[in-house]
């Protein structure tokens, strides 16, 4: 588990390192008040920025060295995740998981390498909130609220399923009713997606089960 988490968390930071990149190309543009002909980084706008004119001789030079690294780290990116398909082949859980709508290699990889085994939890609650996706108590005498998620917790593990949450919410017609029906008592998104992954996860707890004890 260690060594699967090192991995997990080493592609995580290339994909860190590749958003930081981007962010400053479009820091550099905004600076420079360029208006982009395309949607950001699709194939034709990437086409434009590789060979506008507009720039300052310094702006185009840091905006090629940032591609550059861009590139690198996507190739980085690609070799970290073949390095994990080949370090997780044939791990049960990890092939159960794959099953399951929503979730895909890099969210299985994920749930695998920071939950670990779903049997060391005694409910799917206590489950949900060690993935901090529990939402946090600010009820005082008659007043009853919640004030977000619990603060403690895996963060990178809250968004990988807060991520999932989404994709569920527009492709599975279980989750995407109680997405709809939460919407229709005024619930904002980002709390639609945070109550369908503390739903998830405690339903999944129980899924995994069976699994949990061979894993």
């Amino acid at each position: 588990m260690r060594e699967l988490r090192r991995l997990v968390r080493y592609r995580q930071q290339l994909v860190n390192e590749a958003r930081n990149a981007k962010l400053r190309i479009r820091s550099l543009l905004r600076e420079h008040r360029l208006r982009t002909p395309q949607r950001a980084w699709t194939r034709g706008w990437l086409t434009w920025l590789k060979t506008s004119n507009e720039l300052p001789e310094q702006s185009r030079w840091l905006i090629d060295q940032h591609l550059a690294n861009i590139d690198r780290l996507r190739q980085a990116i690609g070799g970290t995740e073949d390095r994990l398909a080949t370090f997780t082949a044939g791990d049960p859980l990890v092939e159960r998981l794959l099953q399951e709508p929503g979730i895909g290699p890099v969210t299985a990889w994920t749930i695998r390498a920071e939950i670990g085994r779903f049997d060391r939890f005694r409910s799917g609650k206590q489950l949900a909130r060690f993935c901090a996706v529990s939402p946090r108590n600010a009820s005082s005498g008659c007043r009853q609220a919640d004030a977000g998620l619990i603060q403690a917790g895996n963060r990178q593990l809250r968004a990988t399923l807060i991520e999932a949450a989404h994709r569920l919410a527009r492709y599975h017609p279980r989750w995407s009713a109680l997405a709809a029906a939460l919407r229709g008592r005024g619930k904002p998104g980002s709390v639609v997606a945070a109550a369908i992954a503390n739903r998830w996860m405690r339903w999944l707890y129980h899924q995994m089960q069976p699994v949990a004890r061979v894993a």
